[in-house]
């Protein structure tokens, strides 16, 4: 049964983006405010980039620099997402299987999938969450009791 399930069942749609001269702050903040750990950067419809929280934590200002606040703050302003973004991005396709994106993120080490149509527009994401949810959700299913 999952072995026909497509990325379309279960990714996620619409998708939160961002562009790559979002400030990294702003990025920071959108992941924050919806509880989210990836955003793909998008430009001209087309998908160029992912950026992750941890992208965001390396490329925080560190407790041990000799600035101060306002430099601190000033500097964090002004860094934009295409300055620590990710540009190779593994992306899946709406009618590829699931089991083929898990595969994709074990094997890369990664928990999320941009999806995209054949050019390159994003339209959706497929996360570690979303294939949780679905072999959950696939479970419930086949132990219910049929009326």
């Amino acid at each position: 049964m999952l072995e026909n399930i497509m990325v379309s069942e279960w990714m996620t749609s619409p998708v939160l983006s961002i562009t790559p001269s979002t400030p990294i702050a702003n990025a920071h903040q959108m992941m924050k405010d919806y509880g989210i750990r990836r955003l793909p950067v998008v430009e001209d419809n087309r998908l160029v980039g992912i950026i992750t929280l941890g992208d965001v934590r390396e490329a925080s200002p560190s407790d041990a620099t000799t600035l101060s606040i306002w430099e601190l703050n000033y500097l964090w302003a002004q860094l934009t997402v295409d300055r620590v973004m990710s540009r190779k991005v593994l992306t899946v396709h709406p009618t590829d299987l699931v089991l083929e994106a898990a595969r994709i993120m074990l094997e890369h080490k990664v928990s999320g999938l941009p999806v995209v149509n054949q050019r390159d527009e994003l339209i959706g994401i497929i996360t570690e969450s979303d294939i949780f949810r679905m072999l959950v959700e696939s479970k419930t299913k086949a132990i219910e009791p049929k009326p």
